[in-house]
């Protein structure tokens, strides 16, 4: 029997849930949560690497984009690719249709900023984008899949290392050992603790004006940063939200062990990177609660 972190506990946070993958699936989840988000509002997801086609769609969720009348919001990556550099990363934007259903900002593109971290024993502040404070609250779209370094990426990986400037997920992959010749060549677990850490820097200098929807499909054992990552073996599962990050992925890694379908290569993409340790941090860090109860949409 697999041991999951679902409970009835009327103190625990909320994780809703609904296996329809569509615009209107999306408005569903997203309904339940109850909250009206205010002022200018970033919708954060990831704009996948070229030659990915795993990446939420914008027809999956332009009618919530643009219910919040939100700014989709990214930042560029760390690595060589087509979205390491401004100029390749707005091509990609556009290639992959978000600017025909929203504004978008590279919120690094002109230069950085800090914000503290407290109580982090691998970091001790996050560089994020200058564009990072201009919005109000932040609406986090991700994909929930596997990825060849965290194992997984949801809530957690997208206002961590997505969050941070090119510069800035370099920090987190060294577990911020900036003397390393190279960023990626760090101690494992003091990359994961360093996304918790990061995490929960970004949700504080917010004040937890967030709000965090995980989509599960395409749930490939790669990232959605891998320009060719591997098929799908599992069926797609669902779409979860909550208020809490901790608790919404904790939700999404239970639905994975709890699949009868194929759900062996992600499971050893996740335990043999040790994925569940960001999610154990975040717990340590206090951004949110493992223990959750799961509040079915579709009964």
């Amino acid at each position: 029997m697999v041991t999951t972190y679902q409970t009835d506990s009327p103190t625990a946070p909320v994780v809703y849930m609904t296996r329809d993958i569509s615009p209107a699936g999306l408005m569903k989840a997203y309904e339940a949560l109850g909250v009206k988000p205010k002022g200018k509002v970033a919708v954060k997801l990831s704009t996948g690497e070229g030659g990915n086609t795993h990446y939420l769609q914008p027809a999956l969720i332009k009618d919530l984009v643009q219910r919040l009348n939100g700014t989709i919001v990214e930042c560029n990556t760390a690595y060589a690719g087509t979205r390491n550099e401004s100029s390749k990363h707005w091509e990609t934007i556009k290639e992959h249709g978000f600017m025909e259903i929203a504004p978008v900002d590279l919120q690094d593109e002109e230069g950085e900023i800090e914000i503290p971290i407290e109580g982090g024993k691998r970091l001790t502040s996050d560089t994020v984008g200058s564009h990072f404070p201009n919005y109000d609250y932040y609406v986090v779209l991700s994909h929930f899949k596997g990825h060849v370094m965290g194992g997984f990426g949801g809530a957690l990986k997208n206002i961590s290392i997505g969050i941070a400037s090119s510069h800035g997920k370099e920090r987190i992959h060294s577990g911020q050992d900036e003397a390393l010749p190279n960023a990626f060549d760090g101690d494992h677990d003091s990359f994961l603790e360093a996304m918790a850490e990061a995490a929960t820097g970004v949700f504080n200098a917010l004040h937890g004006n967030m709000l965090f929807i995980n989509v599960m499909n395409n749930l490939s054992v790669d990232c959605d940063c891998d320009g060719n990552p591997h098929a799908p073996q599992m069926n797609d599962i669902g779409i979860l939200a909550s208020l809490d990050p901790v608790a919404v992925d904790q939700a999404c890694v239970d639905q994975v062990y709890l699949s009868d379908n194929n759900n062996g290569p992600l499971i050893e993409r996740m335990e043999s990177r040790h994925a569940i340790h960001t999610v154990e941090h975040a717990v340590e860090m206090g951004l949110g609660n493992r223990n959750y109860r799961l509040i079915d949409l579709d009964a």
